[in-house]
């Protein structure tokens, strides 16, 4: 059985963040993925230029040969109501395809990995966690999505007591014909709130990509809304009609509501597995390469992986995310003070979309980039 001082389950943003930050130490550290690499990966696929600078990529470096593409405005709606367009003059955003920037990621690290090999048994033994009967090390770190197989052994790990959203989406390359009738642009996202305002849409035009997807907490209605949504917009030419396959579905867990515990004796979550998604947009790129630098710096000024050792961690993220346990807002998306019959008006405000929509709950421009070395 092959012994690692690391091992990290799960290969995209998280896990291969973790792995390049550890770099620097001497730790034998090993990457586990099911799947290998490039894969496809269900997510509308946006990155701010704080992750960029958090991850020390060079956007002119990164869009040779790969989809860059770069946003400066946002177009934003209720669902039945005419949108509002904000240009923020300057890039705010980049598109991306996850199958190439979490490929990206993960070829920049130099540790030992086993992709393609999902994890079948994870086991306590004399001090050391055993995967698969095949490797061990005295921690694991879990960073593995919503369904994490490392969650499993913290709490009640994944299951129906947690408030889940969930998503589909459709990404897919555009024919000519449909790129030349597509209204959608690739510098303008535009995302569409349910009338409920549990949720909302979005498409997202990347050259001649095209991303389509709705995601909602109540997930029993997530299809009709997903039907009626992409209807509309076809009978409105912002996308095309004739959709290639199926819309694939995912789900993830939003901070405030999330309870997971974020490390036990020899274990830790980073990401999704840790449910860190935004509240108030669902994104996860940025708050999983942050827990992952995070957990880097606990990482390497200890050698002791007990749960009390590990803790300040915890601290780290409640005090980067803020206190679960002092955000008390009820809906997914919007505050419970947005959610009333005013929301219309301001969906329809340049200044509300803009600066409270675009900028703080999507953007996190308030929020400086983490700097923790890389």
């Amino acid at each position: 059985m092959d012994y690692y001082d690391l091992i990290i389950i799960g290969g995209g943003p998280a896990g291969s963040t973790l792995a390049r930050a550890l770099e620097d130490t001497d730790k034998r550290i090993l990457l586990i993925d099911k799947q290998t690499f490039p894969r496809d990966k269900t997510c509308a696929g946006w990155v701010t230029p704080a992750v960029m600078e958090s991850l020390a990529v060079d956007p002119e470096e990164y869009g040779h040969g790969r989809t860059l593409q770069p946003i400066r405005r946002f177009r934003i709606g209720m669902m039945g109501q005419s949108p509002v367009e904000n240009d923020h003059g300057e890039i705010v955003s980049y598109g991306i395809r996850r199958c190439e920037f979490d490929h990206y990621l993960l070829q920049r690290t130099h540790c030992d990995k086993a992709l393609g090999e999902p994890v079948k048994s994870i086991q306590r033994e004399g001090g050391n966690w055993q995967i698969n009967g095949r490797w061990q090390a005295p921690l694991v770190v879990g960073a593995g999505g919503h369904f994490c197989p490392v969650a499993r052994q913290l709490g009640e790990g994944p299951g129906r007591h947690e408030t889940v959203v969930a998503a589909k989406e459709v990404e897919f390359e555009m024919t000519p014909e449909q790129a030349q009738t597509c209204q959608a642009r690739g510098d303008t996202p535009e995302l569409w709130f349910c009338r409920d305002l549990k949720g909302y849409a979005w498409i997202f035009r990347k050259g001649n990509y095209l991303n389509i997807g709705l995601g909602r907490e109540d997930n029993h209605k997530l299809t009709d809304h997903l039907h009626e949504f992409v209807d509309d917009m076809k009978a409105s030419g912002r996308i095309p009609s004739d959709l290639p396959g199926r819309f694939k579905g995912h789900a993830y867990l939003l901070y405030n509501h999330a309870h997971r515990p974020l490390v036990d004796d020899g274990l830790m979550l980073l990401g999704d597995a840790a449910g860190l998604a935004y509240t108030q947009s669902g994104e996860g790129i940025r708050p999983a390469i942050e827990s992952a630098l995070l957990a880097a710096d606990v990482l390497r000024n200890t050698e002791d992986y007990t749960a009390r050792s590990l803790q300040p961690y915890g601290e780290a993220i409640a005090q980067r995310f803020g206190n679960r346990a002092e955000q008390h807002d009820n809906g997914w998306q919007m505050p419970q003070w947005v959610k009333t019959p005013l929301a219309g008006t301001l969906m329809r405000s340049h200044w509300f979309t803009r600066k409270v929509v675009t900028e703080k709950w999507f953007l996190h421009q308030e929020v400086p980039p983490l700097q923790v070395a890389v």
